[in-house]
This record gives C-alpha cells, structure tokens and sequence, in this order.
C-alpha cells in the first residue's frame, strides 16, 4: 500500500544521518511524525512547508490520512533507515532538503517504509514538503 501525499516525496539513498543537518532534519520530521501518529492531522499540514501546502489542500491532506494512516493503528515503533542531502527535488524550488526513510511498525501494519523529505531549510526550522508510506 503506497500514496504520495504531497508533490515532492523521493527515494533516498543508503546513507545514515552524519552531520547537524540530517540529524536536526531527522528530528523535526519525528516531531512532524509525532503529529500525525497522534491523529493531529490538520496540524501536521499546518507545520508542513508551504511547498508541501501548496501541493495538497488541508481537507485533501486529512482525508488522505484517515484513508490511509489511521487504519495502519498505534505507531510501535519507528527507526531510521536513510536520509540523504538534496538541493533539487521534483515540483519544489531548489534549496537544501533531506530525504529520509523509517522503517515503521505500526499495530495494523509490522512493517512500513515511511518517506518523509524536509526542507527547504528556512530560518534554522525544517519543514516537512513530502511524506510518502508504503
């Protein structure tokens, strides 16, 4: 089961989270994450990037959600497979992005690969622009 939800979700590569912005950009995506795992679905797209609300309508995005994610249950657990640096991501402006993917146990679900891209960095703050699950 996979659903793009907004216009800029991508594949990351093999690499681990390594310097200050990965590691900053990894946080604030389980922040963003958090959100969603408690079900604040309007929230989640009211922190996300503007690329990313521009790209998905808030009603859309909260739909989209209880179609997919709410079946999915409880998050168990959640770890990092990969995130990677990008400066170009299809549909958004250029700037700085991290592309990461979670390996994700859910009550419903054993096993999920959440895609989840950050960014572009603005003002010290990620933002989620992508978020894709399969």
């Amino acid at each position: 089961m996979g659903i793009l939800l907004s216009g800029c979700g991508g594949k990351a590569g093999n690499t681990t989270a390594v310097n200050a912005d990965e590691t900053a950009g990894i946080a604030a995506a389980k922040a963003w994450l958090g959100l969603i795992d408690q079900g604040q679905y309007a929230e989640s797209w009211h922190e996300a990037a503007p690329v990313f609300q521009g790209a998905v309508t808030e009603p859309s995005w909260t739909n989209a959600l209880l179609k997919v994610r709410q079946p999915l249950g409880n998050l168990i657990s959640r770890n990092v497979k990969s995130a990677q640096e990008a400066t170009q991501m299809p549909g958004a402006p250029d700037g700085k992005y991290i592309v990461m993917q979670f390996e994700t146990s859910f009550a419903n679900k054993q096993s999920a690969i959440e895609t989840v891209t950050m960014g572009p960095e603005q003002n010290g703050q990620w933002r989620a622009s992508g978020y894709y699950i399969k």
